[in-house]
């Protein structure tokens, strides 16, 4: 085992997180620092990707906010992460859906997986 993968075993805590995927629609609650004071926020939105492995792994969210798209990359170990939600499986066959950028409206839906 070499000396990277040690310290990021011993020393770095794992979150119990939900297992999601691209095409999930996702709530993550994170807190924001103002100052001397912190807030909660959330952000939902449709998995694009998660990418990377181990402590490294990172998720990408994508939002339409009015017309215009807002994506937000979140690191699957932040401190700030309080939880995240699981709102709706997607189904999709690939794990990287950037095409949806493109799409609006109706084009954009992403059919449900039925649980």
């Amino acid at each position: 085992m070499d000396l990277i993968s040690y310290v990021e075993d011993k020393f770095i805590e794992r979150k119990d997180l939900p297992e999601f995927s691209a095409g999930d629609t996702i709530t993550v609650y994170y807190q924001i620092k103002e100052g001397e004071k912190t807030r909660t926020q959330f952000f939902r939105g449709v998995v694009l990707q998660r990418r990377g492995t181990g402590v490294t792994e990172t998720f990408t969210i994508r939002k339409m906010s009015g017309n215009i798209g807002v994506e937000r990359i979140f690191p699957i170990n932040l401190p700030g992460i309080e939880k995240i939600e699981i709102n709706k499986r997607g189904k999709v066959r690939r794990s990287r859906i950037f095409y949806q950028r493109e799409r609006t409206g109706k084009a954009a839906r992403i059919k449900e997986k039925r649980m």
